[in-house]
């Protein structure tokens, strides 16, 4: 009796739509930022714990490396392009998704590296949100957030992003 494993199309679906969703929603965050937020004062959501503002950020978080705009951008480039391939292997849901979180986060500051001023893969990305003692964020930091806490939770409980029986299965079709 064997057990019925899903097709990885449906990892790789789980993984390209949880980025795509990521990647619209920081997107249309962001332009909504900057029409309704950009020259404002802040706006408090939640007294003075959650709060919308706005800047627009050259650097990482905390404003490091604010001179080297290029590197995030061939990071995130990077770590797109490595999920992508990653992709193809994955059969847990669970990772899908949070590689999915990952790539969206990535390549919603990548769009404003590449798209937004001062100049193509210099831009500055779009931080709308605002917390005390922490610097200012977006959808995207979120995902990567929140996507990584996840892949360490994952690990540490010692859940595969691919199950042993699709990676003999791969390797058995493999003809080389």
């Amino acid at each position: 009796m064997s057990v019925k494993t899903v097709p990885n199309v449906v990892y790789r679906r789980h993984l390209l739509l949880t980025a795509l969703l990521v990647l619209l929603l920081d997107i249309a965050t962001k332009v909504w930022a900057v029409a309704k937020l950009e020259n404002q004062a802040e706006i408090p959501i939640i007294g003075e714990f959650l709060k919308l503002s706005f800047v627009r950020n050259p650097g990482a978080a905390f404003s490091f490396g604010t001179s080297v705009t290029w590197v995030f951008t061939l990071i995130a480039i990077a770590v797109s392009i490595s999920i992508l391939v990653l992709a193809k292997s994955v059969t847990n849901s669970a990772w899908a998704i949070a590689l999915g979180g990952l790539l969206g986060g990535a390549l919603g500051n990548l769009v404003d590296r590449i798209f937004r001023s001062p100049e193509v893969f210099h831009g500055h990305v779009v931080d709308f949100i605002s917390l005390p003692n922490y610097p200012m964020f977006n959808i995207s930091d979120s995902a990567v957030v929140l996507s990584s806490v996840a892949m360490v939770m994952l690990s540490i409980r010692g859940v595969e992003y691919r199950t042993p029986s699709a990676f003999s299965e791969t390797n058995n079709s493999d003809p080389s």
